[in-house]
């Protein structure tokens, strides 16, 4: 393929002018060759400072129009008889202030660019593990290390400290395994996962995709008794924009339940492993699952945009689905196998949430 024939193709594929066939083609084309990912990269760099660019040309010029509107005579009489100081300013030195007041603002708008500041990943981009050390806790509890487990009432489940981090994390298969964001679990000594009557359960990390920040877990804790039929599948196709979708997660110590819709076929910049929807999310929510109106999981639920209310962004399942297949079968103690038969849709939302509750976890990591 020549340099122009993969310019056209990578422009028609952000104008959204490509068939959803020739989209999918063209993601996996990214996927497996470098070159084709750095220069989607490289494009998108081009066009974006294209942008800064006009949009510098449009501030000078919306500078220069309110220069121009200024009628510092009228103020003048408006004020008072004789002008102030500030007018007489205005009046004798308005060109080089004009000036200067441009050179400040494309200073500071300069000094923000290369700071990262403006419109840099981390300013706009947050993603939704909690730290638990932020949260109201007695000193007790903070200094309580991950050893610190006791018995409950019946002396036959166990319950862990609240941990240095936390996340969601939901069931792949009733056998314990379990999935989360790669980001939450990252230099973690130890993971616990509790479910929604307060049970907490030793896990292992067994695999994980960073660039796709996913994380697979399996319980191997002696009190995990397993689970029932998983009642949700992971569907393999996109979802349509405009689609209803919701979440489910532990921003909070209780499950808090979220609503919205698909927004975008891409996330942040682009990002085209990733949905960008419309649901309040906050930190805790990360790796919790993202389902469609029938109960199929669409994706995970990662990060949101600070700088735009309810803007969210999940990894499409279909990178959920590859991770899974490229686990090595000797991380494998047990089989993992994914449900194909979704008992969810039909229900009503509340009916939902009662079955989906207790196949997502609230993933609570230790570490030094």
């Amino acid at each position: 393929m020549s340099d122009n024939q993969l310019t056209e193709l990578i422009e028609r594929y952000l104008d959204g002018s490509m068939t959803a066939e020739e989209g999918t083609q063209f993601e996996l084309l990214r996927k497996n060759d470098a070159t084709v990912e750095s220069r989607v990269t490289e494009h998108l760099q081009f066009i974006g400072l294209l942008k800064q660019y006009g949009e510098r040309l449009e501030l000078e010029k919306r500078l220069n129009a309110i220069h121009d509107e200024i009628d510092v005579h009228a103020l003048k009489e408006e004020v008072t008889i004789h002008p102030t100081w500030v007018v007489r300013m205005w009046r004798n030195h308005h060109s080089k202030i004009s000036v200067a007041a441009s050179i400040a603002i494309f200073a500071i708008l300069g000094t923000l660019f290369l700071t990262g500041k403006l419109n840099s990943h981390e300013s706009n981009f947050e993603q939704l593990s909690q730290e638990i050390g932020k949260i109201k806790h007695s000193q007790e509890t903070l200094n309580t290390r991950t050893n610190s487990i006791i018995n409950d009432i019946k002396g036959s489940k166990r319950v862990t400290n609240p941990g240095n981090f936390r996340g969601t994390g939901f069931a792949l298969s009733s056998n314990g395994y379990i999935v989360t964001n790669y980001h939450v679990i990252k230099d973690a000594d130890s993971v616990y996962v509790q479910n929604a009557n307060g049970e907490s359960f030793h896990s292992k990390v067994i695999y994980t995709e960073p660039a796709n920040d996913i994380a697979v877990l399996q319980i191997n804790d002696e009190a995990f008794e397993g689970l029932g039929a998983v009642p949700y599948n992971f569907k393999r196709s996109s979802t349509d924009l405009g689609e209803n979708v919701f979440t489910i997660g532990y921003p909070d110590s209780k499950v808090v339940y979220g609503l919205g819709s698909l927004t975008s076929a891409t996330g942040y910049q682009g990002d085209t492993t990733e949905y960008q929807v419309s649901i309040p999310v906050n930190p805790g929510n990360s790796g919790g699952p993202l389902l469609d109106d029938r109960g199929n999981v669409v994706g995970i639920i990662n990060a949101k945009q600070t700088q735009v209310a309810g803007a969210a962004f999940a990894v499409k399942s279909a990178y959920l689905l590859k991770a899974i297949q490229n686990i090595p079968s000797d991380s494998l103690s047990k089989s993992l196998t994914l449900n194909t038969k979704n008992t969810l849709a039909g229900l009503s939302r509340p009916q939902q949430l009662k079955k989906l509750k207790n196949y997502v976890f609230m993933v609570k990591v230790y570490n030094q």
